[in-house]
């Protein structure tokens, strides 16, 4: 590490994000067709007027997806462990498969009766404020802790750059107050508009970077040949509290299992996030998201080239205490100091376009499915928007408070939890997208088996680190380890059949469903469907 400020890095990495706040601000005027009054509704605060093509929902969404938290932590966990960390890559493979299926049934009814979160969503399809509620505080429980870990991504690059190194808490933390100021202020006052922007330099320099790196980093390690086999004595060495090696370069059969579950349960989970979820509803038309599916995989590309940073971070000889520092480090030593500016922007930058779409997205879920429901209905559209500029507000200032105040692993652990919770959201939302036979209250109680059941096991599994919060444990029947989070999603599903069958045996009462067969194929220009919504078009809440 080098000692001291790296000038010449620090003044690169200030210099675009100066740009970017720049950029944030004049989003406010950026594809607006109306007056500066059209920014007071959710429509064209909390979704960009539903109006973004193809490229910019492209850019959007792998803004959105691909965070600085992506960028720092799937090397640290090759890094860390090997083959393992991998998982990360065909999860995200096997990803738009999958929501090609589902993905453009949301938009076409989310744009038909306006709906704005996907818990919108739930309570129109099952009339239920109660299993409404539950997927929204689900969003934003998983919301929080990943808004706090791209302030991390932040704060390890400007540990490496040198600056924060005060006496006193508020001189430490000083740079990172100010950026969170500057992602708070452009965040709301240009809403959704910013971070579509600000993601066309964000992907531009992360593909730069991640270009160089790949080819200049290996010519200074003296190639592949020479990283794999310094990463194989490394993983080989062991652990002598464990006394097992640190990893390994290829998975052996007895984590097979787990890295199966593990990437295709992080599959199901990666577009149920409410971020993506606002992201895919910005877009203005049905094939807008079908086209994304189908090119969206080139991020899949850029990730396992990236991956393969861990690597090379073992072999040119990086030591970290947190591995979280290992490839910001690996850039100090390896770059010229101008290029290691650049390429800790793209990290800053990184952080900043997820974080203004994750705090959105959490405050619309809070105004919607929570104040409007539960505490003002009759809140006006200018009301819905400016409480959920102040909550998108709060939310920033509590990850935050994580972040200054909690240990670092206190927000990993609770990201991992967040993919098992947000999990327990597929039946009864992608589901939802197929067919109304699911009983509202067998819905709501699976979602509260898998939350319990996967929270438990969670808690009472051991991580590579720490005593818990682990990832696999055995799954019930079979004797394999496999992820959590899909072992809950299996006993949530069972529980929602089961109940579902007595509940209407029972003749107990369903919610009114205020949606039709061909709102999930509607799309811009088809009767009844606007390209641009009017604000808060959605249909009254539904019962409990």
């Amino acid at each position: 590490m080098k000692d001291g400020v790296n000038g010449v890095a620090l003044a690169v990495f200030i210099f675009f994000f100066l740009v970017v706040t720049v950029m944030g601000f004049v989003a406010s005027r950026w594809r607006r067709a109306g007056t500066a009054d059209e920014m007071a509704n959710l429509d064209e605060w909390g979704l960009g007027g539903r109006s973004f093509g193809t490229w910019i929902t492209w850019f959007l969404l792998g803004g959105d997806l691909y965070t600085a938290y992506t960028f720092v932590a799937v090397p640290a966990a090759i890094y860390a462990g090997g083959a393992a960390g991998f998982f990360a890559v065909p999860y995200t493979i096997l990803c738009y498969p999958l929501v090609f299926t589902f993905l453009p049934r949301l938009w076409s009814v989310a744009h038909k009766h306006g709906y704005v979160t996907s818990s919108d969503f739930v309570r129109g399809r099952f009339g239920s404020k109660g299993l409404s509620l539950a997927l929204a505080l689900t969003g934003i429980l998983a919301t929080m802790p990943y808004i706090a870990l791209q302030l991390v991504g932040i704060q390890a690059v400007l540990d490496v750059l040198g600056v924060g190194g005060g006496s006193n808490w508020f001189m430490k933390d000083l740079p990172l107050l100010i950026a969170f100021g500057v992602l708070a202020a452009y965040t709301y006052s240009s809403g959704l508009r910013a971070p579509a922007l600000i993601a066309f330099v964000k992907d531009a320099l992360i593909y730069i970077v991640i270009i160089v790196a790949i080819i200049y980093i290996p010519i200074k390690l003296g190639g592949f040949d020479h990283i794999f086999a310094k990463a194989g004595e490394a993983f080989a060495v062991k652990n002598p509290e464990t006394g097992k090696p640190r990893g390994a370069l290829v998975s052996g059969p007895d984590a097979q299992w787990s890295y199966a579950t593990l990437a295709l349960g992080s599959a199901m989970a990666l577009f149920l996030y409410p971020h993506s979820v606002t992201a895919v509803l910005s877009g203005k038309g049905r094939n807008v998201i079908r086209r994304n599916t189908t090119i969206l995989p080139l991020y899949s590309l850029m990730l396992g080239l990236l991956a393969m940073l861990g690597f090379m971070a073992i072999a040119a000889g990086i030591k970290v205490q947190n591995g979280q520092l290992a490839i910001p480090q690996l850039f100090e030593n390896m770059f010229p100091d101008w290029f290691t500016g650049v390429a800790f922007a793209a990290i800053g930058i990184g952080a900043l376009v997820p974080a203004a779409i994750m705090s959105i997205a959490a405050a619309n879920l809070f105004t919607r499915n929570i104040y409007k429901d539960f505490i003002k209905p009759d809140a006006s559209p200018a009301h819905e928007a400016k409480v959920s500029k102040l909550a998108s507000l709060l939310v920033k200032v509590g990850a935050l408070v994580f972040v200054l105040t909690m240990d670092k692993t206190v927000a990993i652990n609770f990201q991992l939890l967040g993919g098992i919770w947000i999990l327990q959201t597929v039946p009864a939302l992608v589901g939802g997208l197929f067919t109304r036979w699911f009983h509202r209250w067998a819905l709501l109680a699976g979602w509260a088996a898998g939350m319990g059941y996967g929270t438990w096991k969670a808690y009472d599994t051991p991580s590579a680190t720490q005593a818990h919060f682990g990832n696999t444990n055995l799954i019930p029947l079979i004797g394999e380890k496999g992820y959590i989070g899909l072992t809950a999603f299996v006993l949530n599903v069972i529980v929602v059949i089961v109940l579902t069958i007595v509940l209407k045996a029972l003749g107990a009462p369903e919610g009114v469903d205020e949606t039709t067969a061909a709102d999930y194929t509607a799309d811009a220009g088809d009767p009844g469907v606007q390209e641009e919504l009017p604000p808060a078009t959605a249909g009254v809440p539904g019962g409990h």
